[in-house]
């Protein structure tokens, strides 16, 4: 497949302004002025916390214009008595998979919880003369990116309690489209808890409603969900996050090229942390028919002990791709799965175990081994998709996309 790569690179290429045309007939460009997210509506969700004893889930996503969520709530005078934080901390500058500790915000010197690593889930303790929790976190649409995974463990938290979970809705930026390998439940895990494929196409309310109607949380326990939804969103707008949702989805490239990327998380191919564009190069210091070269580095609060760190890695770029034709394929992209694996000199060597929990399955491994074209690959997906598809129209709370 020498140099193939680079050649579809180049016919991608060569498709921008083509597919950039079609995007602005059929899809929305929005962004944080003309959508109000949930956080916004304070005069739907304030009546629900009034002297009540609060608890918030958030992280830096959590803002309302410019202020901090837990500032502006304690400006008005609501009673926040803890906050609980997702995957990244509390400040969002942790690494990924970084064991995060509690403690207490410096600003408001509330106690902070983190709901990573050994204590995913809050404990009775936790959750010790508490009325209401409130969820208000960015999301970016993908099974394995954990914040909805958090959000899982804490309403099964809130169901066992008798606790009401609200959550403040925020626009999914990969919320247009549906996409990849239904999870199988032998591969479940914090990166994927759920029967759903890789991009579900829900915001996190949605999802929520989801997950507590199809009786997924433990033991089938039920959650008292109530919800705030955004004004002006819909499944067939393209939402510009305002704020990074972590330390490497850093822009948009980054985002909409995600989900196919981050598969490579999953094999010995560096996804670009510890350069300035993670999720958007891929690459290894042994890869065969490149076009792009980087090395990674260190980076505090993104990727302090980067895979290949200090080594010149050989791939390709990516960004060119991302905010133009990524955003416009509404599909995975598997050929630079395919393409890596065909040009990495020692097969064996290419997969990890890692690979089972993001795909959600063990056939995928096994097609690009086998050849498979992506035909093949897509076909196999179709029934659990179809499945997917009629759960999930039960929960939308906004016009679909088309």
């Amino acid at each position: 497949m020498k140099n193939k790569l680079f050649i579809v690179f180049l016919l991608c290429a060569s498709q921008l302004f083509a597919q950039k045309a079609r995007l602005v007939s059929g899809m929305t460009i929005k962004n944080d002025s003309s959508i109000r997210v949930g956080a916004k509506q304070f005069n739907v969700y304030l009546p629900w916390l009034k002297d009540k004893r609060v608890a918030v889930v958030a992280n830096h996503t959590s803002l309302v214009d410019k202020t901090h969520l837990v500032d502006t709530l304690l400006a008005l005078k609501v009673k926040v008595k803890k906050i609980f934080s997702p995957e990244h901390g509390f400040r969002g500058d942790g690494d990924a998979g970084e064991s995060i500790q509690s403690g207490k915000d410096k600003k408001t010197g509330l106690p902070v919880i983190s709901l990573y690593g050994n204590h995913k889930k809050p404990t009775p303790k936790d959750l010790e003369g508490i009325d209401v929790v409130v969820f208000d976190v960015q999301d970016v649409g993908v099974r394995f990116f954990t914040y909805i995974s958090t959000m899982t463990y804490v309403m099964e938290a809130c169901a066992e309690l008798n606790k009401t979970f609200v959550v403040l809705d925020r626009p999914n930026p990969n919320g247009y489209y549906v996409d990849g390998p239904v999870l199988e439940d032998k591969y479940k895990s914090f990166v994927g808890m759920h029967p759903v494929p890789v991009v579900h196409g829900m915001t996190v309310a949605e999802y929520a409603r989801m997950v507590s109607g199809e009786g997924w949380l433990k033991n089938g326990v039920r959650c008292n969900i109530k919800y705030v939804t955004c004004e002006g969103y819909t499944h067939n707008d393209l939402y510009q996050l305002p704020v990074k949702p972590s330390p490497n989805l850093p822009n948009m490239a980054a985002v909409y090229l995600y989900p196919s990327v981050c598969l490579f998380e999953g094999t010995a191919i560096s996804v670009g942390r510890g350069t300035e564009y993670p999720f958007q190069v891929i690459g290894h210091p042994n890869l065969k028919n490149t076009s792009f070269d980087f090395t990674p580095h260190s980076i505090p609060g993104a990727s302090k002990n980067p895979p290949y760190k200090d080594s010149l890695c050989h791939g390709h770029d990516l960004r060119s791709f991302a905010e133009n034709y990524m955003r416009s394929h509404r599909k995975l992209y598997l050929f630079w799965l395919q393409g890596c694996y065909e040009d990495f000199p020692d097969k064996e060597k290419f997969f990890n175990n890692y690979f089972f929990s993001l795909a959600g399955t063990a056939e995928l491994k096994q097609q690009i081994i086998d050849g498979k074209t992506e035909d093949q690959v897509r076909k196999s997906w179709q029934p659990g998709l179809e499945k997917f598809r009629e759960i999930r129209t039960r929960y939308l709370l906004y016009p679909d996309f088309k």
